[in-house]
């Protein structure tokens, strides 16, 4: 009996079919969790694998589970291969906490772009943020050597381009000039989800075309008095969706994924003040399902200016 195809593979599609290896909770939306469905309201086929899988994210005062080895996620590469399941369109990676798994991730990049040359890789670095590391010091070596030269997309925060490139930033100039240092390294989409540039939030995006210097832009990003989990995940996952959806056009990707998300958030904080909970005054959880309608079809609020 002939064994029927993955049509995922086998019948054409206008956005993909992603690996998104990342943590996962049992509780609540952090990692895989915070990925994949928003991915698939998008049209994506999405398989992950989990990195970690815990019973919550370590924000909480206890949480137990399991953490995957690099071993052990080359078993599940391996089975995939022997299935003849490995052709992805895209692979999309977040929190990595050692170097031993980040190897493997490389192997597991190499692996795929033997099937599909063409493969799209988006890395989230998650090395940390405001000034405290969330990772071993040895992983930025890594990063900066290894897989920033194979990435296709890179969505640092400012702390970790900081990382990456050795450069301060203190200006918009100063972000411009860490996008440039990045895409000379390898990847032709750079965007600094957020910096803190003269108390504004800013997202920074940069485009290195075939030809000419790159398309630079930012996002003035409202801020919100409150502090939420999971959305690092969510904006590079929203990035990828839209970039797919707009391949020559970040600016137009990285306005729909901010809009996306400024309307979860807000929604989130909304859902907290009905419940009778102060938003301000604890970390909140993402309302993900909730905002289905805000993740499939954003109203653009934040709108990108390019630099000249």
């Amino acid at each position: 009996m002939a064994r029927p195809p993955i049509l995922s593979v086998a019948l054409p599609s206008d956005t993909g079919r992603v690996l998104s290896i990342q943590s996962h909770t049992v509780q609540g939306y952090v990692g895989n969790k915070s990925a994949v469905f928003p991915l698939q309201l998008l049209g994506f086929d999405v398989d992950p694998i989990n990195s970690v899988q815990f019973s919550n994210h370590t924000g909480y005062p206890k949480f137990r589970g399991q953490v995957l080895n690099g071993n052990q996620l080359w078993d599940i590469i391996e089975g995939l291969e022997e299935n003849e399941l490995l052709h992805y369109t895209h692979l999309l990676t977040g929190y990595i906490g050692s170097v031993s798994f980040l190897n493997t991730v490389l192997q597991a990049v190499d692996k795929l772009r033997s099937v599909n040359p063409d493969l799209i890789y988006v890395c989230d670095p998650v090395l940390g943020d405001e000034g405290k590391l969330y990772v071993p010091q040895e992983l930025i070596s890594v990063y900066q050597q290894k897989v920033v030269p194979v990435a296709s997309m890179l969505t640092p925060n400012q702390f970790e381009v900081e990382l990456l490139t050795g450069l301060r930033i203190i200006s918009e100039q100063d972000g411009l000039k860490a996008c440039n240092t990045l895409h000379s390294a390898g990847p032709r989409k750079v965007i600094i989800t957020s910096a803190l540039i003269e108390d504004k939030l800013l997202l920074i995006g940069s485009y290195k075309k075939t030809e000419g210097p790159p398309e630079q832009f930012k996002i003035e990003i409202p801020k919100i008095p409150a502090y939420f989990t999971g959305t690092g995940d969510l904006t590079t996952a929203l990035l990828l969706g839209w970039s797919n959806k707009y391949p020559d056009n970040l600016e137009r990707a990285a306005e729909l994924a901010v809009s996306s998300l400024q309307a979860l958030l807000r929604k989130t904080v909304e859902d907290y003040k009905r419940a009778g909970f102060d938003p301000s005054t604890s970390s909140l959880e993402i309302r993900l399902i909730q905002s289905q309608d805000e993740i499939r079809s954003p109203q653009v609020t934040c709108n990108a200016v390019k630099y000249s």
